[in-house]
């Protein structure tokens, strides 16, 4: 198959779009939606975004102070709320009163939670580091809340019912998670045991 270099850029299609909220020195909720965002450990669970640190961002600078933020993962039919409170500045006017958005103050650490967003991790800031244009924040996940429309029977997140907005870098659109593929460590492994003649090595 042909292969043509490209011309370098970010590279992070597609990626869940998250929301992170945070109290300013004031008190007042702060709040902006992110596509760069990934889980970086199981034990302890956490997570790690990235924001443009080279221009002023209110919540941000929020997070930085009290060391804390919630993740929030909006739905699909929350694309257009989502989007906005990227595009909007905190500096400028009160985002979440605009869209009609109301928060309660976490549990477990000193950060807003959007009472409107189907799923919620409280979390502590363990780890900060500026690569390149952005800053890199690695959250303690203190807490998960999440609504029970959007949970299994054995309380496990169903994404089919969260319906998350996927961030497409490439084409600058969002999308909706597609249709199952395969069962996770499952397809791998039977190809496994295929290549090793039926042998279970683990």
């Amino acid at each position: 198959m042909a292969k043509k270099e490209l011309k370098l850029h970010a590279v992070v299609s597609p990626t869940e779009t998250v929301v992170v909220s945070a109290y300013d020195e004031t008190g007042k909720a702060e709040a902006c939606t992110l596509a760069f965002y990934m889980v970086s450990s199981h034990i302890p669970p956490c997570i790690t975004i990235a924001i443009n640190a080279t221009q002023r961002r209110k919540t941000l600078a929020a997070m930085l102070q009290t060391k804390a933020f919630v993740l929030g993962f909006p739905s699909i039919d929350q694309v257009k709320e989502a989007d906005y409170l990227g595009v909007e500045s905190g500096y400028n006017t009160d985002k979440l009163a605009n869209i009609g958005y109301s928060t309660s103050e976490a549990k477990t650490v000193h950060a807003p939670v959007i009472n409107e967003l189907p799923l919620s991790l409280e979390c502590e800031i363990v780890h900060t580091v500026t690569v390149g244009s952005h800053m890199q924040v690695t959250g303690e996940v203190k807490r998960i809340l999440a609504d029970e429309s959007i949970l299994t029977d054995k309380d496990r997140i169903n994404l089919s019912k969260l319906k998350p907005i996927i961030y497409d870098e490439e084409q600058v659109r969002y999308l909706a998670v597609g249709e199952k593929v395969a069962d996770a460590f499952r397809t791998g492994m039977e190809l496994k045991k295929a290549l090793d003649g039926g042998k279970d090595n683990g």
